[in-house]
């Protein structure tokens, strides 16, 4: 399996660091409010490269982490429950969304049970202990309002800040930059530690013999939260492209100065922004859309986590209600394939699992070379095409289809059960109305099925069933 590295510009062969396990680290939400679809596109094009990696026989160990302290995640709990006691208020706040989050996660068909989630305000001391050590050896210094981290000195050091992309003017400016990340020094220094402002939550820290309490700047959090969970280096880092600089950057910075062993994660995967309409999403745009804003409109969320997929994760996609109708369109004629499970036909014309594995050898081919999930779509509408147009002979090799189609794209298409016996008795009353020339009890009864939600269609190898 091959997957591109922004690390070394290339696309490489994936091997585990160790063993047959791959330890992959995604960088999760702000748990502050609701993730919007851009978020949550980066986390469609996560999971997906996990399910590949199991499906080209590799055990997958995946850690995200909550960012449950931050400016945001503090701002807003102050707004919502000012009453309560700073850290109470966080608290409060932060696993409301987290619930939110993966009620979100489960519906567009991410697999999270296999997830280890970690949340920063439960590993404050693993980060306080690497905040020590980097101020021990020179790479930290203490100001008047928090504990920063030395570029200078990490560059003296011989290391090299830049890494996943070249740092100059354009990503540096302070329309780029936002004080949570960076201050002080030099214009690339930024906060590992930050000395609590009146009305926030407070933890105690003692650094060079001075009381340094307050709570732990955004970059240190994902440094801390992937070593204690994965060790250092690790297999896999993810992530959407805006996370590259400064977060990526810095977290590489910060978890490998001082260290001989100059890698932190072996390789970096980062996906593609998410347009609107071809723009940014921004909320004074009114291009900002959520989940809610998806099923509101009566869309399936699964619909798109299908147009997601129809892009390859390293291009943008343009998310349009009309590209969104298209998905689900596109959505709705899978599920009425996965139907023909309960189909099957003895024709002799019909396809069985030799014919059906050929395609299938080539979708996976297809997401081994660096998950390009167009192409592999491609490959399994050719198949949906053949098999409608054929029909399916045994239903354990289809099953075996349609359940590994789930464990790789997450769409979900075997959750639906069988029509009820006496719709099969309708059809088959339709079918001999139709041999009896009786046309107009044909299309009584046509009308009875589709008022249960029974679209029946007449075809060479005869009548074929669907949902409205």
């Amino acid at each position: 399996m091959k997957l591109y590295n922004t690390l070394t510009k290339k696309t490489q062969d994936v091997r585990p660091l160790e063993g047959n396990t791959i330890r992959m680290y995604s960088c999760g939400p702000t748990v502050y409010d609701h993730a919007h679809i851009g978020n949550l596109s980066a986390f469609i094009a996560a999971d997906t490269l996990k399910r590949t990696l199991k499906s080209a026989g590799f055990t997958v160990k995946h850690v995200m982490n909550f960012t449950d302290v931050d400016d945001k995640t503090i701002k807003r709990s102050r707004e919502k429950y000012p009453h309560l006691d700073p850290k109470e208020a966080l608290h409060k706040l932060t696993r409301e969304y987290e619930e939110i989050f993966k009620t979100d996660m489960a519906a567009i068909g991410n697999s999270i049970n296999d997830i280890e989630f970690v949340r920063a305000t439960d590993m404050i001391p693993a980060m306080q202990v690497l905040i020590s050590t980097l101020y021990d050896e020179g790479f930290a210094y203490i100001t008047d309002d928090g504990v920063y981290f030395s570029i200078d000195a990490y560059q003296q050091s011989g290391k090299k800040y830049g890494q996943l992309l070249k740092i100059d003017s354009s990503n540096t400016s302070k329309e780029r930059i936002s004080n949570d990340e960076y201050d002080k020094d030099s214009a690339h220094d930024f906060a590992l530690w930050k000395t609590a402002k009146p009305g926030e939550p407070v933890w105690e820290f003692t650094l060079g013999n001075q009381h340094i309490h307050g709570r732990p700047g955004w970059h240190i959090e994902c440094s801390a939260m992937s070593a204690s969970s994965l060790g250092q280096p690790f297999d896999i880092h993810t992530g959407g492209v805006d996370l590259i600089f400064p977060h990526h950057e810095n977290e590489i910075a910060q978890s490998t100065a001082g260290r001989d062993d100059p890698m932190y994660a072996k390789l970096f995967s980062h996906s593609e922004h998410l347009l609107v309409d071809d723009k940014k999403m921004s909320k004074s745009l009114n291009n900002f859309y959520t989940l809610g804003d998806i099923t509101n409109r009566g869309f399936d969320p699964l619909a798109f986590r299908l147009m997601i997929l129809q892009s390859h994760y390293r291009s943008q996609s343009n998310f349009t209600w009309e590209n969104l109708q298209a998905a689900q369109n596109r959505l709705n004629s899978l599920h009425d394939f996965a139907d023909l499970r309960f189909q099957l036909t003895d024709s002799a014309s019909a396809i069985d699992y030799g014919g059906l594995d050929i395609l299938w050898s080539e979708a996976t081919r297809s997401l081994y070379e660096d998950i390009n999930t167009p192409q592999a779509l491609k490959y399994m509408s050719d198949l949906e095409e053949k098999i409608n147009t054929s029909g399916f002979k045994k239903e354990e090799g289809f099953m075996q289809y349609l359940n590994d189609t789930d464990a790789l794209f997450g769409l979900r298409l075997t959750t639906s059960s069988d029509i009820t016996e006496d719709q099969r008795q309708l059809i088959t009353q339709r079918e001999q109305a139709r041999k009896s020339k009786d046309f107009a009890k044909s299309d009584e009864l046509r009308n009875k099925l589709k008022k249960q939600g029974i679209e029946v269609k007449d075809t060479d190898r005869g009548t074929v069933w669907s949902r409205t």
